[in-house]
């Protein structure tokens, strides 16, 4: 669900313009990147579903602290409370509410395996499975990707044309945004 995340960031920069996309990029990625050392202290974990190879979907995903709905929440409020100081109140609710936006979207795709609850996934664990349908989870990270960058696209052009600037810059942009985030889909989608 990488691509749809970078999709969903790009789509916020369309509207909130004063954050930067490179913070947006990182925040809608933010619990995984704090996953990594979790995983590598051995906390977390990532195992293949049974009578697979892994891959695209075919994994479950026990991150009892960085995915668990509390977890996330404060995890977002606590990131949206840091950059504050750079981007003011109205950043740290957008960052903050990007960093969310990574739980709602693999509720989505994982399957069963999300706790509620940090370190007690006997509290309940949710998930609606898309990842179950490939060819359904892999059209949805696509029309993530391709709404936020038309999306993107469309905001830069305005603000060039309101500018009095050519539009190529804008294009570029969310070519190289769009074209990246199919590489990272296909990628992905190929070495499962």
């Amino acid at each position: 669900m990488v691509t749809g995340h970078f999709g969903l960031a790009a789509g916020v920069k369309a509207y909130e313009r004063f954050v930067p996309l490179w913070a947006l990029m990182v925040a809608t990625v933010w619990l995984d990147i704090l996953f990594a050392p979790f995983w590598a202290a051995g906390v977390e974990d990532i195992e293949d579903v049974p009578g697979t190879d892994g891959g695209y979907g075919n994994v479950i995903i026990h991150a009892d602290y960085t995915h668990s709905l509390i977890g996330a929440a404060v995890i977002a409020a606590v990131t949206g409370l840091l950059v504050v100081r750079w981007w003011g109140r109205l950043g740290g609710i957008v960052i903050g509410a990007v960093v969310f936006s990574h739980w709602i979207l693999d509720l989505i795709v994982h399957r069963h395996d999300m706790p509620i609850i940090p370190g007690d996934p006997g509290a309940g664990t949710v998930g609606f499975g898309l990842w179950k349908v490939e060819w359904a989870a892999i059209t949805a990270e696509a029309l993530l990707l391709a709404i936020g960058a038309l999306l993107y696209w469309r905001a830069a052009r305005q603000v060039s044309v309101a500018a009095g600037q050519p539009t190529r810059r804008a294009d570029l942009a969310a070519s190289v945004l769009f074209l990246s985030g199919g590489i990272v889909l296909a990628t992905d989608v190929a070495v499962s």
